[in-house]
């Protein structure tokens, strides 16, 4: 698919009005839906975060394996998204939201039924590689497909559903764990996925507009040999490894801070709401950030959100009583939550539409195994150490490379007058 035709350079002449757009109410049904969807699907990694301590005592082993699984998750789900994006552009999204959905189911049987070496395989290879990766990155680029104008604010809008997810099920995984245990819990979950997902799927996921080809243009051979005046995969190389920096402290209070207030001596269901108000502030901010990316670009708002979790995460570091963790969790939500939309946004406005497929889940991939490295060290790091400050003195660190990174591709960006060659 060929690129959207805007003013971008003098060399560019606008291939349609101004006021045509693709947007249309069914726009909106699609970005439901994939919210919907995802609302349901994010429930299953967060089984591992929410029973990290009961299943560590469980099975007598170290509580870095099964931060492990849970890291390794992450990992399968990039992955799992280059793979399964390439499935979905030949096939259907119907279908890999169906097949994921299964795999995921089961995942969490697979993981239930045995030992961490279990859990390791259920969570990696079907849990994420072919669960979460046939869902996640192919809806991402799914929905952008009916957006234009408005497609950060889309974008925004279905990456809530991690967020709707912890605000919804981390207490009742909490809740549940105690009262039946965590291999119960895994099961129902299962049960409820391939009640919910499938039919909504095969309802509701229609295949993105087909529009007329003088709503694009080609983009020139120069254009496409350069990025901000350096080759393009160089630029995507940068956003990957940005993206990487940024998503291992972006982890660690996702992971780990149920554990964190437990050894702080606060109540594991204190522990669990202060996720939920975590979610609940990401979930409320991600709009805002996605309304000021459609303003100000992808790569300014990466710089802006990550300058915000880089505060919070040090604050953590700085906080030790129950009130002082809620404001702090809360601080962490806004900051991070419009981060990782962002960069799909910024992978839009900087490359052609025909290379998302593959650019989008590719910079996923590496962010996300900065998400599994993250959780992982920093179990780590606490078995080692026995307390969770050096991680979160990890984080910042990480989460200044990130700031370095970013900055210098918005300087290139500003150098180059500050144009977009494809617009988000």
């Amino acid at each position: 698919m060929a690129d959207f035709a805007e003013t971008t350079s003098a060399t560019i002449v606008p291939m349609r009005p101004r006021s045509a757009s693709i947007e249309s109410r069914g726009s909106w049904i699609a970005a439901g839906v994939s919210l919907a969807l995802l609302s349901v699907s994010y429930g299953s990694p967060l089984l591992i975060v929410v029973g990290l301590k009961p299943i560590t005592e469980d099975l007598g082993t170290a509580r870095q394996m099964v931060a492990l699984a849970g890291a390794l998750t992450w990992l399968g789900t990039g992955a799992g998204g280059i793979l399964m994006g390439w499935v979905a552009e030949r096939t259907s999204i119907r279908f890999t939201v169906i097949f994921g959905t299964v795999m995921i189911a089961l995942g969490l049987a697979v993981s239930a039924s045995g030992n961490i070496w279990a859990i390791l395989i259920g969570h990696t290879l079907l849990v994420g590689l072919l669960g979460n990766g046939a869902l996640y990155p192919p809806l991402l680029v799914y929905v952008s497909r009916w957006f234009d104008r408005r497609r950060a604010t889309a974008l925004a809008l279905i990456s809530s559903g991690q967020y709707i997810a912890a605000m919804a099920w981390r207490i009742l995984f909490e809740r549940a764990m105690t009262d039946y245990g965590w291999r119960a819990t895994m099961i129902g979950w299962a049960v409820v996925m391939l009640v919910a997902i499938p039919p909504m799927a095969f309802l509701f996921l229609h295949r993105p507009p087909e529009v007329p080809t003088a709503f694009f243009r080609e983009g020139t051979a120069e254009e496409r040999r350069v990025v901000l005046g350096l080759r393009p995969n160089v630029v995507l190389a940068i956003l990957s490894i940005a993206g990487f920096c940024c998503c291992v402290p972006m982890a660690l209070p996702q992971g780990h801070l149920v554990a964190f207030c437990s050894d702080l001596g606060i109540a594991a269901v204190q522990g669990a709401a202060m996720l939920s108000v975590l979610q609940a502030a990401a979930f409320l901010s991600r709009m805002l950030w996605g309304w000021l990316s459609d303003r100000i670009g992808g790569l300014v708002t990466v710089l802006l959100g990550s300058a915000c979790q880089t505060a919070a995460i040090a604050l953590f570091m700085a906080t030790q009583d129950e009130a002082g963790l809620f404001l702090v969790s809360a601080a962490y939500g806004f900051g991070f939550s419009g981060i990782i939309p962002a960069y799909v946004v910024a992978i839009r406005e900087l490359f052609p539409a025909r290379e998302a497929s593959w650019r989008v889940p590719m910079v996923l991939f590496v962010s996300m195994a900065g998400m599994a490295f993250g959780g992982w060290f920093a179990g780590a790091l606490y078995d080692h150490f026995g307390f969770y400050a050096p991680a979160f003195l990890t984080g910042v660190i990480f989460n200044l490379a990130n700031l370095a990174l970013v900055g210098f591709l918005v300087i290139r960006q500003r150098w180059s007058g500050g144009l977009r060659p494809y617009p988000a």
